[in-house]
């Protein structure tokens, strides 16, 4: 059994927040692989279902973000699992918006969220490293990140949204790069290959042949002093 965790911050104040892509990327793994209802158990909100031969809970938790790490612990403890049984979907100040990066275990680069859980679990867990942007400045950080994401935004977050499900099988038996490959296909597309039509150049026509000259010898020559 897998554990996937979504970041974010419990209320509709804070769905569409950039804090929340956890959550949305959760949301969409459900509504698209035939989830079971969300339930509340573990101080959290939960889905059951499979994802190809995987048995995977989905969880959000409830406890607002910089306490996550305890309804994951929760969940974790209950199922006798280990912490890299668990992958965290999280927004990333440091990736470029639409970029999404897998990776296993790491610091928390002060991601109260993933320092929580942290704290709750350790450090050696997946993560799923949702691009956002970064603001520029440090102290713009809070109120960027519980801003909602901007109009701009919706097609690149609709991409990777639609990415990370198509690639959530994938994730789940293990293979990140096939995953990341799937997330590829979706944020960026290849180009459709155009096949090369040939132009066909213009050839001049051909000169019509002159008619044969069936004159005599003497006609020839008499023509000659006309």
């Amino acid at each position: 059994m897998k554990l996937f965790v979504g970041l974010g911050n419990p209320g509709q104040k804070y769905a569409r927040n950039r804090h929340n892509i956890g959550f949305m990327a959760l949301d969409r793994i459900s509504d698209d692989h035939g989830f079971g209802p969300w339930k509340s158990k573990f101080q959290a909100e939960i889905a059951e279902g499979r994802l190809g031969s995987e048995k995977v809970l989905l969880i959000k938790p409830q406890t607002f973000m910089n306490r996550s790490g305890q309804s994951v612990g929760e969940a974790m403890r209950f199922y006798k699992l280990d912490s890299t049984d668990v992958t965290v979907f999280h927004d990333e100040l440091d990736l470029a918006p639409g970029t999404v990066r897998a990776k296993a275990g790491g610091g928390h680069a002060g991601h109260n969220g993933l320092r929580s859980i942290h704290d709750h679990i350790s450090p050696a867990y997946d993560r799923v490293r949702l691009g956002i942007g970064h603001p520029g400045r440090k102290e713009l950080v809070s109120p960027y990140v519980l801003s909602d994401f901007a109009k701009a935004d919706s097609d690149w977050l609709e991409d990777v949204l639609r990415g990370v499900s198509d690639g959530a099988g994938h994730l789940a038996d293990g293979d990140g790069g096939k995953f990341m490959n799937a997330v590829a296909l979706r944020a960026a597309p290849p180009r459709s290959s155009k096949t090369a039509v040939a132009t066909s150049k213009s050839v001049p026509a051909a000169a019509p042949e002159p008619e044969a000259d069936t004159r005599s010898a003497m006609q020839k020559l008499m023509d000659k002093f006309k």
